[in-house]
């Protein structure tokens, strides 16, 4: 930004020199075109040839202080590699002192130019401050290293003076000196304290991957159990945030730090399972040492230091203001989320954080965004200035606060600051030359208007390697506060704003299409809103409500999250895995599958078991209903209340009123009266006994016992009068064939098999999991499962 004007914030002196060395190296072309012409004398005309000035690669390794001043001695090291066929004599390298750069946009052209350019790229300081090399084989490298004290530099008023390391020497077509290869780099020159320093906020972000799953151990605990254990090397020494923490506690920086990173890391302080590689099966993990230590370090790192909170699990909200806002309640999570982060923080850090600041991906805000990110409290919104862009023409980099009306503000951080380490910085060459330029381009915006004191802000990446951890580390402490002071957060979004800074926040259409491309789908929100719905079903039936709704409210918070752009795949599955494992909970409280009955009577009663193999006991409401009440009316429905791991029978009392088949539905609902489960259908068959039935039976029943009795009595006196007689009994006549008179006996008199009684059928079948009494059941029998 304001780099349309950069000429005009420097200081005249500087442009009049700058003039001066332009004008001599015009006058001096026809002259040393002159010399071209003489044979004897090809060192004289040698630098000025740019053919052939990438023929070897410099590289600068280090370079030593970052930010010099007159006392010190620079020291710049490296390596050159001839990267020709041939081989390279009277190699030397050298020291360059260039120009000072007149603007932000010249340190950028002055990075990216490539080769050698005489009079841009200074001349060299030789003698004793040069080093010979010699011969330089084909693909060989050698290593330098150059000082030379400060004074010797002949550095001149404050400003950023472009700083080049060349390699000169001879090839066998070209044996006289020539300069075959240069890198160049900046080197920023304070002799003096600024008239007003440049007030820096930097923010040190603490953020990483979703690692949690939804998943819960059915111990009393509540073992977590994660996705992998790679988060324990990111704790551990050395690792990306043990080096975050341990490098931020000494730097003058605002920490910004994602809830779910520290309840992760609470987590790991205790027993927890990984999953294994294979998907089935947990294994013990590893990380409670790393993790308790981690904690205790940025305790108390953060002492003293402003801490600012993002919503819990950093929610993606580019995401949710473009494919999320549409799909109803997907906005809600935002506001549950942001309460969350500041109890979480508060609990495991002992820091009262700051929740009123939303982060947008890199930055990138549109109507929409702004729109999404205040919605839950959040009234400043961090964006950059490569999206935020400047448009009124200023020639300074304006303060970073901006008034976006709704009482919100946008806290606009410096695209070229915020992005100065994003490449790999883990080669010394990378990250040298992003330290210098970073060192760069902070001094140039103070000089810009070194009367006009300004607040500058930088939000680097979300998670900075290891090796642009320390970068970023470096170039703070290269600062040293010779043209910069720090500033928090929350002081910058207090800064009175530039009145001729931009404030009108872009489009939506004007949202770049990379970041779009990287966006959770439509389709994420919609899972996740499924997932909510059967959560919020799920919950009023608990009684150990903490058990299943924490984890699984924050396992949809993390579907949210930003960190998911990277793992487009991996997102899919996290969702798929959430909602499998959520319903399959549901599922364990059930009604048991019923057989088709028979009724026989006016009345009777109806078993209906429900089955809990959940850990905790559930409640719930049980309601049979008839598919024709006019032939079979039901008892009211009923609470059922079933302990974990066990089954439980609810009667059910009947009335019929006709015979025949009728089908009855049974169904359990949330104590709230929401459905749960599906219905269960099966069929009762009616066989109803009518009272003229019931007394016909009963007359048979009559006359059978009074036959008895008569053939009885019968048999007793003919067995009385044979002792009488003497006999033997033979003759003695048949009790039940005839009378005494030998006359046969009457017909009523035998055993009819018409007449015999009809077995009684019992009012209702056997129960399914025990004794049933005639009437409703109050809670019904406990069955083990």
């Amino acid at each position: 930004m304001a780099d349309a004007a950069d000429l005009r914030g420097t200081t005249s002196a500087r442009a009049r020199r700058w003039l001066r060395r332009t004008a001599a190296l015009l006058a001096a072309a026809p002259m040393l075109a002159g010399l071209a012409q003489i044979p004897a004398a090809p060192a004289a005309h040698a630098e000025s040839k740019a053919t052939g000035s990438r023929s070897v690669d410099v590289s600068i390794t280090s370079l030593t202080p970052t930010a010099p001043k007159k006392s010190d001695t620079l020291t710049v090291s490296g390596t050159v590699t001839n990267d020709t066929k041939g081989t390279v004599s009277d190699a030397r390298v050298g020291l360059r002192v260039g120009p000072t750069m007149n603007g932000r946009s010249a340190i950028d052209t002055a990075a990216h130019r490539t080769g050698y350019t005489e009079g841009l790229d200074g001349t060299e300081i030789g003698g004793k401050y040069a080093k010979k090399i010699g011969k330089l084989a084909a693909g060989t490298s050698r290593d330098f290293s150059l000082s030379i004290p400060v004074d010797q530099l002949h550095l001149g008023e404050n400003g950023v003076y472009q700083l080049g390391v060349s390699l000169t020497g001879g090839t066998s077509h070209q044996p006289w000196p020539q300069v075959l290869g240069i890198e160049r780099t900046f080197l920023p020159w304070q002799s003096g304290p600024s008239q007003k320093k440049s007030q820096l906020t930097y923010l040190w972000p603490l953020i990483s991957a979703t690692h949690v799953t939804a998943r819960t151990d059915n111990d009393e605990d509540r073992t977590p159990i994660f996705r992998d254990d790679r988060l324990a090397k990111e704790l551990a020494p050395g690792g990306r945030l043990q080096q975050m923490v341990a490098l931020g506690k000494n730097l003058p920086i605002t920490w910004v730090v994602d809830p779910d990173l520290l309840a992760t890391v609470d987590a790991m302080t205790k027993k927890y399972e990984v999953q294994n590689p294979s998907g089935n099966g947990t294994r013990a993990g590893h990380g409670q040492t790393v993790a308790k230590q981690w904690l205790d370090a940025l305790q108390k790192a953060v002492d003293g230091k402003q801490v600012v909170a993002l919503p819990f699990a950093d929610p993606d909200l580019a995401s949710l203001a473009h494919r999320g806002k549409n799909v109803t309640g997907a906005l809600s999570h935002l506001q549950g989320a942001t309460e969350l982060a500041s109890t979480t923080v508060e609990t495991i850090l002992g820091a009262r954080p700051r929740t009123d600041f939303a982060w947008p991906v890199e930055g990138a805000v549109d109507s929409s965004i702004v729109d999404v990110a205040t919605s839950a409290g959040a009234h400043n919104v961090i964006a950059r200035s490569d999206s935020l862009r400047e448009t009124g023409g200023l020639s300074y980099t304006p303060t970073a606060a901006r008034q976006i009306g709704g009482g919100n503000t946008a806290v606009v951080a410096d695209a070229r600051l915020s992005t100065a380490f994003t490449g790999d910085m883990s080669k010394a060459e990378n990250s040298t030359l992003a330290i210098q330029r970073f060192l760069a381009q902070s001094q140039m915006i103070n000089l810009q208007a070194p009367d006009r004191q300004r607040s500058i802000v930088v939000a680097p990446q979300r998670t900075p390697t290891t090796s642009q951890a320390q970068a970023m580390a470096a170039a703070m402490e290269g600062l040293s506060g010779q043209w910069t002071q720090p500033l928090s957060l929350g002081q910058a979004a207090k800064a009175k704003p530039d009145p001729s800074a931009t404030q009108r926040v872009p489009s939506t259409r004007s949202y770049p299409r990379s970041l779009r491309a990287r966006e959770l789908p439509t389709e994420a929100f919609d899972r996740i809103q499924e997932t909510q719905k059967t959560l919020d079903n799920f919950e009023p039936i608990l009684t150990a409500k903490y058990r299943v709704v924490t984890p699984f409210g924050n396992a949809i918070r993390r579907e949210m999250s930003t960190s998911w752009r990277s793992e487009a795949q991996n997102a899919t599955g996290f969702r798929h895995d959430v909602q499998t494992y959520l319903s399959g909970l549901t599922k364990k409280v059930r009604l048991v599958p019923k057989t088709d009955m028979t009724l026989s009577g006016r009345s009777a009663t109806v078993p209906v078991t429900v089955q809990n193999n959940l850990v905790q006991s559930v409640e719930l409401r049980l309601v049979l209903r008839s598919q024709q009440g006019n032939r079979l009316a039901v008892s009211d429905p009923q609470l059922v209340n079933v302990e974990g791991g066990h089954s439980q029978s609810v009667k059910f009392g009947t009335t019929a009123n006709a015979n025949g088949p009728v089908w009855v539905s049974a169904q359990l609902y949330t104590p709230d009266g929401q459905p749960y489960g599906d219905e269960m259908l099966f069929e009762v068959n009616v066989t109803e006994i009518t009272s003229t039935v019931i007394l016909v039976i009963a007359g048979g029943v009559l006359l059978l016992v009074l036959a008895g009795v008569r053939i009885y009595v019968q048999r007793k006196r003919a067995a009385g009068r044979s002792g009488e007689d003497g006999g033997d009994g033979e003759d003695a006549e048949e009790a039940h064939g005839q009378d005494e008179d030998g006359s046969e006996a009457p017909e009523t008199d035998r055993c009819d098999p018409a007449h015999a009684l009809v077995p009684e059928q019992p009012s209702d079948p056997a129960s399914d999991t025990g004794s049933q009494s005639a009437g409703p059941s109050g809670s019904g029998e406990k069955v083990d499962h």
